[in-house]
């Protein structure tokens, strides 16, 4: 037994979908976006006058800002390196320092220098999750050379 699907049914369905789409093609920019608004030029400019003035500037909250100078903001600034320090201390991996001798290499006896490397005991660094460490047990972000 074989269906047959007819066709007749959708074709108002498709007509009324495709004059819908043809009518909202027909609309102009004008219409949609009106263009006798201010511009944002004019909007931006509003908005820097009231952020420019001095007793903005001058106060936030009830305490004055300083006038010049990053010393002032010494502890209160975030930077990577103390972000990371404090949030997620590097927990102690002990690092191995071993000096190779200078030697011939392969078989066809290339001499190489004498070089130092180190050899962390733990594969990978692992980081504590904040308050899992004390701040004294924690070991400084430094470089390993």
């Amino acid at each position: 037994m074989k269906r047959t699907f007819s066709t007749k049914p959708l074709l108002p369905l498709v007509l009324a979908w495709t004059s819908v789409l043809v009518t909202g093609c027909t609309s102009t920019k004008e219409s949609v976006l009106p263009q006798d608004g201010p511009t944002m030029k004019s909007i931006y400019d509003q908005h820097m006058v009231g952020v420019h003035r001095s007793s903005h500037r001058q106060t936030i909250g009830s305490q004055p800002l300083p006038n010049s100078g990053i010393e002032h903001y010494q502890g209160f600034v975030r930077e990577a390196a103390n972000e990371i320090d404090t949030v997620f201390p590097r927990l102690p991996n002990p690092t191995l320092v071993m000096y190779i001798f200078p030697h011939l290499s392969g078989s066809e006896r290339t001499p190489v220098l004498g070089y130092v490397t180190t050899f962390p005991f733990y594969e990978t660094v692992e980081y504590a999750l904040p308050g899992e460490v004390p701040m004294e047990a924690a070991v400084p972000l430094t470089s390993d050379k």
